[in-house]
């Protein structure tokens, strides 16, 4: 039987430096049209205002990106104290003016060092997550805002840059769902000054850092000069902080029959799964209870990341 769809004759991911203006979707969608591929998809929503590291999974890698979104992520924020603004970026209205001038480098690291580790944090007003099939931000523009709960989120690193008055440059390392803008509004009420988020650089999502990132006008010359191969990362790369598997030839059918493996000694949750000589077999889940391994993406066998 024919089908209308072409197969994807590109896998892996493309590490973009997203530029400022542009939507995550807008990026996703010059990917598309640059590679001549209709499977891509990103990995980590960026605010347009934001830059920096935006992976984009194209083909087969567009399987892996819930994974690689559950990692933690890597951002350089510049936080200016003072003003607040209905959106808590620059983008912004701004909703009130505050004297910041009594703050100083020392109380400004002291309330960073209060934010370490695990609390809760609200979500901008104005973001992407949706309500009743609504996103906030389009209910807040029909005038219909709403507070949606608070979510754990939980700060490893916050190391002061610089402070100059009243401006702060941190280096953050944060799990998964942060929002910035929120660390921002939490950082300048604290203060008593109010604050908002000025500039904000992605420098890591999970394993992919700023270093890896290519502007999206550079991709095209770059696919034609180096190759795929030497462009995109393998759909593996967003599992690279959980443990591999390596099965046998019997084995190995038995995996792509969907037939539960035992295997001892894996963590409980997503492992990679390969051939006994290293080929990508997919993504398997380890069980808690029984040691077994359940197949939940097993790749086709022709797949390779070209």
């Amino acid at each position: 039987m024919r089908t209308s769809r072409r197969q994807s004759q590109r896998h892996g991911y493309l590490v973009i430096d997203k530029p400022a203006g542009w939507t995550s979707h807008d990026v996703v969608a010059g990917v598309r049209r640059i590679v001549g591929e209709r499977r891509v998809g990103h990995a980590g929503t960026l605010d347009p205002a934001a830059v920096g590291v935006l992976p984009v999974a194209v083909g087969l890698a567009t399987r892996t990106v819930e994974y690689l979104a559950n990692s933690s992520k890597g951002y350089r924020a510049e936080i200016t104290f003072g003003i607040e603004t209905d959106s808590a970026d620059a983008d912004g209205r701004v909703i009130g003016q505050f004297d910041a001038t009594h703050l100083r480098e020392a109380e400004v690291r002291l309330l960073l060092a209060s934010f370490l580790g695990t609390s809760t944090q609200r979500p901008p007003a104005l973001s992407a997550i949706k309500v009743g099939g609504k996103r906030l931000y389009e209910l807040a523009r029909q005038g219909s805002p709403v507070e949606v709960a608070e979510r754990i989120v939980s700060f490893s690193r916050l190391e002061l840059l610089s402070w100059v008055s009243p401006i702060l440059t941190v280096d953050i390392e944060c799990t998964k769902g942060t929002y910035i803008r929120s660390l921002a509004v939490d950082l300048g009420r604290s203060a008593g000054t109010g604050a908002y988020l000025s500039h904000l650089v992605r420098t890591r999502s999970g394993p992919f850092l700023l270093s890896d990132a290519l502007a999206l006008s550079a991709v095209s010359d770059a696919i034609t000069e180096d190759g795929w191969r030497s462009l995109a990362f393998h759909p593996d790369w967003s599992l690279l902080d959980r443990e591999s598997v390596f099965l046998s030839e019997e084995d190995v059918d038995r995996w792509r029959n969907g037939v539960h493996l035992s295997i001892s000694g894996c963590l409980p949750g997503p492992v990679r799964v390969y051939d006994e000589l290293g080929g990508w077999l997919g993504v398997g889940e380890a069980s808690r209870e029984n040691g077994m391994i359940e197949p939940r993406k097993v790749f086709p066998r022709e797949f390779s990341a070209t």
